[in-house]
């Protein structure tokens, strides 16, 4: 009898990566039960308010925007908001998919938009993070959004206008960071750009860069450091930070790992040159990791990264232009079926 040949150590510890992840991950799943209605725009555009269930006690609010006239099945681009924004904050961009030839989605993450259960939507996402470290229950730290963009995939597989084979991922900031996590665990996402939200999350503890990115949670880390009885928040208090909240962030789930997971599928990485929140050293050792796995597919053609000059943390106009040709170079939003 013939054996199995053995796989390669790199597939095997992607894989388990994988598993491991979507273990993590993992919860009851409920029927969708969607739910649409039509909403204003110019007339242009068709606009859909959509809402489903991602789990018991969660549903899901977002924005389908379509070019009208438009027929058939075309690919779909998911857009994902940073931190403290929202859905509509994405409309000039859905028009902009839209314009292309794409179906355009953008979705509240939780606590955010019409899903913050309070006026201070922020302050509401900041107090889910610290019961979350305290309780050592939930993830509403990437990983839950990371769950609720799996689910909207489910629920465009059921739209006619859909092709399921073509469906693309835009994440940016907070949202960059949940479109690679995503990517790297879903084979559904045919296409994949984080704007702004590749990072080595390891490598910002051990150079001490850590900083600007806690800051964008900083009252919940601040809250941490006061129950452990420390006048200040450093490298080892964050550690335990993302420890319970968002376990392996900094390691067996960090960008050098997870980006490696997408190849063959095309990824385009998007950073600001000088952007002090994903420093470019740590997005180089993610990119580094990510072209191994292209080079080993021989898919070299399929990863790039473009860096924004003299930019920041933004996504700028330059940087969309460059997000939307990749797109449409991989998705051909021009190649319609009919249903």
């Amino acid at each position: 009898m013939l054996s199995a040949s053995p796989q390669p150590a790199a597939q095997t510890t992607g894989e388990s990566t994988r598993t491991a992840f979507l273990k993590l991950l993992d919860r009851k799943r409920v029927p969708l039960a969607p739910q649409s209605r039509i909403r204003p725009d110019s007339g242009r555009y068709v606009s859909e308010h959509l809402t489903f269930a991602a789990e018991a006690g969660e549903r899901v609010a977002g924005i389908l925007m379509t070019s009208a006239g438009a027929t058939g099945r075309r690919p779909a681009v998911i857009v994902l908001h940073g931190t403290g924004t929202r859905k509509e904050d994405q409309l000039a961009l859905l028009r902009t998919l839209a314009d292309r030839g794409f179906v355009g989605i953008a979705i509240d993450a939780r606590h955010h938009g019409e899903r913050a259960r309070s006026e201070d939507g922020v302050g509401e996402y900041i107090g889910a993070l610290l019961q979350a470290y305290r309780t050592g229950r939930g993830h509403p730290y990437m990983y839950d959004t990371v769950w609720d963009t799996m689910r909207l995939v489910d629920y465009l597989e059921t739209r006619n206008e859909v092709d399921r084979t073509r469906i693309g991922l835009l994440g940016i900031s907070k949202g960059g960071t949940e479109t690679y996590l995503t990517a790297a665990v879903d084979p559904r996402i045919a296409v994949a750009v984080p704007v702004i939200g590749v990072q080595g999350f390891r490598w910002a503890l051990e150079h001490d860069a850590w900083q600007p990115r806690v800051a964008t949670f900083q009252p919940a880390v601040d809250a941490v450091a006061h129950d452990a009885g420390q006048s200040r928040v450093d490298a080892p208090l964050v550690r335990s930070f993302y420890a319970r909240v968002a376990p392996g962030i900094d390691a067996q789930f960090d960008g050098p790992a997870m980006l490696p997971l997408i190849a063959p599928r095309p990824l385009l990485v998007i950073n600001g040159d000088s952007d002090p929140r994903t420093p470019v050293p740590g997005v180089m050792e993610c990119m580094a990791a990510a072209e191994r796995a292209y080079a080993a597919a021989g898919a070299q053609d399929k990863v790039g990264l473009y860096l924004q000059p003299n930019a920041g943390h933004v996504f700028t106009p330059v940087g969309e232009l460059v997000a939307l040709d990749w797109l449409v170079r991989w998705l051909a939003p021009e190649q319609g079926s009919t249903f």
